[in-house]
């Protein structure tokens, strides 16, 4: 495993990214000597950050939040804003990540879980997960912006897979549908829309893989069931 990786699962850094900021700053030991970025690590290695010893959760659990608008997905905010996080809405358990993102104002299914290897693969690409959201759409929604949609528009870093549209229901001020991707790329939906000319009110994800969010009250979160995470790993 990662460095990084094993230092953001064992809950001593809030992301890889904030870990990698702790290896640079000469703060983590693998086995007494000072760690780099790159560096790889096993269990019954030795591995320090400020003299603490650190390591992997032993009880691992994974959760569903239905997350609110208006929070993060991240655990700590950045140093001197006080925006509100996911971690707000959670639990206290060591290593607790989110297994993929939502941005802030995107509603709806968000993983969470303190399983390295789960985490890993809800959000390789390469293990290809449906995430299906719920898009309503500002009239006129013409249906050659849908056509183009279903296609995969060209985006600025490159073309999008065509999603799956179904539950196309058009009302007198706007127009809800279903659209199932396999893509994880940063707010890949929001600007696709912007591509075909489709004005997003709201974006919303119902499901990924096999969790689906259902009934779930906004802000609040459940555990995982074995039914659910049998075919996630």
């Amino acid at each position: 495993m990662r460095l990084q990786a094993f230092l953001a699962r064992s809950g001593a850094a809030p992301s890889r990214r904030k870990a990698e900021a702790l290896i640079e700053a000469r703060r983590v030991t693998v086995n007494g000597e000072t760690a780099s970025i790159g560096a790889t690590v096993v269990p019954d290695d030795e591995i320090l950050l400020d003299d603490h010893p650190v390591s992997l959760p032993e009880v691992t659990v994974s959760f569903a939040l239905h997350k609110p608008a208006g929070y993060l997905t991240t655990l700590k905010d950045e140093p001197g804003r006080d925006r509100k996080t996911v971690r707000d809405l959670m639990p206290d358990h060591p290593g607790l990540v989110p297994a993929g993102r939502l941005d802030a104002a995107t509603t709806g299914l968000l993983i969470l879980t303190n399983d390295g290897r789960l985490a890993n693969r809800i959000t390789h690409p390469s293990n290809e997960l449906d995430k299906e959201y719920l898009l309503t759409v500002e009239n006129p929604a013409p249906e050659e912006a849908f056509a183009s949609l279903a296609a995969g528009p060209t985006l600025e870093d490159g073309p999008m897979r065509p999603p799956k549209l179904t539950h196309l229901h058009r009302a007198y001020h706007e127009t809800t549908f279903h659209l199932t991707i396999h893509e994880g790329r940063n707010r890949i939906i929001r600007r696709a829309c912007v591509a075909v000319g489709l004005n997003l009110i709201q974006l919303h994800r119902l499901r990924v893989g096999p969790v689906v969010l259902g009934d779930l009250p906004e802000g609040h979160h459940r555990p995982l069931s074995d039914e659910e995470l049998e075919p996630l790993r």
